[in-house]
Order: structure tokens, then sequence, then C-alpha cells
């Protein structure tokens, strides 16, 4: 077994954007190793799963004992997940690993960053509403500590059993599209306590999907060594660092990169990319300065700051 120094030093970077955001595990690991390592889509999900089965419960141990991890959300979202996550592998298993299938899961890869880049737009989007109702007093405070709640049992299953199918088939969605979700269905709870309860409930469907691919999978344990020699020390890194930075930066690089990720893999040409990407960095700040403006915000998070540390 050798191990990749540039693969582990990827995968280092990685495990922080997943520890300090809760996001871009898969989302991120899976296509840097198509992309960039040159790994078959299915070794690629086969390997990643394998890794974040491992890498998730640090991260998860953390917000564990800080008290940021609802453990009744935990347990509704991992009834519809576990099972779901390795019926997900038996569906991939049951195409083969031919040529045909390994575009298919590249191109289902590809949507489903397309979706998660999508919800972290929606999340920022409604984290913005959010200060926007608490600067003008509609809004009442959000809870200084672990709120109490009603668990939404149906919907929550649910969500537990379609992130479940995603995670088995792309690896993508234990850290992005469901902590979208989780946001809209429990919009009391805090940001540090949506990544400790995504984090946590991640772990058995993670394992889950895990085991599926260890068993009917393309795993590889050359690659998989390589992101647990970078991801483990990466994601306690993020960890620590989440209740003290701001993750709103973090996340909109996160969605410039998913976006760019997406459409190399969906094989859009090149030309179109960058048109698509250079249009996001030069008309997306202006529209998000407009929609600050728009609700009565400052055009500038830093002078909102300035102004309110409480709306931090």
């Amino acid at each position: 077994m050798s191990i990749d120094p540039t693969l582990a030093l990827a995968a280092l970077g990685i495990g922080v954007v997943v520890g300090l955001t809760g996001m871009g595990g898969g989302a991120l690991m899976t296509p840097v190793l198509v992309l960039f390592f040159g790994v078959p889509p299915l070794a690629a999900v086969s390997s990643d799963l394998v890794a974040a089965a491992v890498m998730k419960p640090v991260g998860a141990s953390v917000h564990l004992r800080r008290g940021t991890v609802n453990l009744a959300l935990v347990k509704w979202l991992c009834v519809g997940s576990i099972p779901a996550a390795f019926g997900g592998v038996l569906i991939m298993r049951a195409f083969g690993n031919g040529p045909k299938v390994q575009h298919a899961v590249q191109v289902a890869l590809g949507i489903a960053l397309l979706l998660a880049a999508a919800g972290l737009i929606l999340r920022t989007y409604l984290r913005l509403l959010e200060r926007a109702r608490r600067a003008d007093g509609s809004a009442e405070p959000l809870p200084q500590d672990r709120p109490s709640m009603r668990i939404r049992i149906a919907p929550t299953v649910a969500l537990g059993v379609v992130g479940g199918l995603v995670v088995g088939m792309t690896s993508v969605g234990s850290g992005s599209i469901i902590i979208i979700v989780l946001m809209a269905l429990y919009p009391g709870l805090k940001a540090s306590q949506l990544v400790g309860t995504d984090l946590m409930q991640a772990v058995p469907l993670v394992a889950s999907a895990a085991f599926g691919h260890l068993v009917f999978g393309d795993f590889q344990l050359t690659i998989t060594s390589s992101l647990l020699l970078g991801s483990i020390p990466g994601v306690l890194l993020g960890a620590h660092l989440s209740a003290r930075a701001p993750g709103g930066l973090a996340r909109r690089a996160l969605a410039f990169v998913l976006l760019a990720t997406s459409l190399k893999l969906l094989a859009v040409p090149n030309a179109a990319i960058g048109v698509i990407l250079v249009s996001a960095l030069f008309i997306g700040p202006l529209m998000w300065i407009a929609a600050r403006r728009h609700h009565g915000l400052p055009a500038l998070a830093r002078r909102e700051l300035n102004g309110d540390h409480g709306l931090r």
C-alpha cells in the first residue's frame, strides 16, 4: 500500500471545509478524484465513502462534546437514511460497472453537485432573510441554547430516505443537500447546531453506504488511505474553527467550486464553463448586494457587523 502525498494534501484542505461548514466532503472529494487524479467514477465514489466513514465521526465527536447535536433529530434521519443508503449501492450494483455505468455515475454526480450548489445559495439567502427580520424586529432572536422543538417525523424520515439514496449512489449529499433541507424544516436551529447535527447523522448514513460499497462497489485501499491521512487532521481543525469563524465566505467559495465542478462533470464545453463562471463572479455579487439592500441591510456585510455585532 502506497500513499499519494498530493492526494493527501488535497484531502487535508477538503477536510477543513467539511469540519468548518459541515459540507463539501463527497461533493468535493469525489470530483477531485475523478477530474484531477483520473480515478474512475465508481471507484471514486466507493473509496471516498469508505474514507468518509472514518472521517465523519472525527468531526462529529467535536460537536457532540460541545452540545451542538440534536440527537432526536439524528435518530429520525437515520431511520430513513441507513437502509436507503445501502439500497442506493444495490441500485448501482444492479447496473454493473461498465463504461456506460461509469458515465451514468459521473452524470449523476454532476447533477447532485448542481443541486448542492443551488442549496448552498438558498441556505445563504435564508440566512440573509433571518438577519433582516432580526434587524427590523419582525422576528424573535435566535435562541442562545439548544432549542426545544417538535420533531417533524414524516418529513425528517423522508429526507433521510432521499439523502441516503443520493449518498449511496454518488457519495454526495450527506453534508450538502441534507443540511439545506434541515434548515428549512427546523429554522430555529443555530448554524453550529445545523453543522453538528448534520455531521452526526452522516456517521451511520455514510457507514451504511460505505459497507455497501465495500461489498458491492469498487473500493481501492490505496486511494482511501491517502484520503484518510489528509482528511482526519483537516476535519479536526475545521470542526474546532467552526464555533469561532463565520462560514459565509467558505460557503460562497464552496458554491462556486461546486458549480465549476458540476459543469465539468456534465461535459459542458470549456468556453461555456468560462462564460458561466465569469458571469457568476461578476453578476453574483451585484445580485447579492441588491438583495441585501432590498431587505434593508447594508450593501456590505462588514458594515452590517460594524453597525450591529448582534447580527452575526
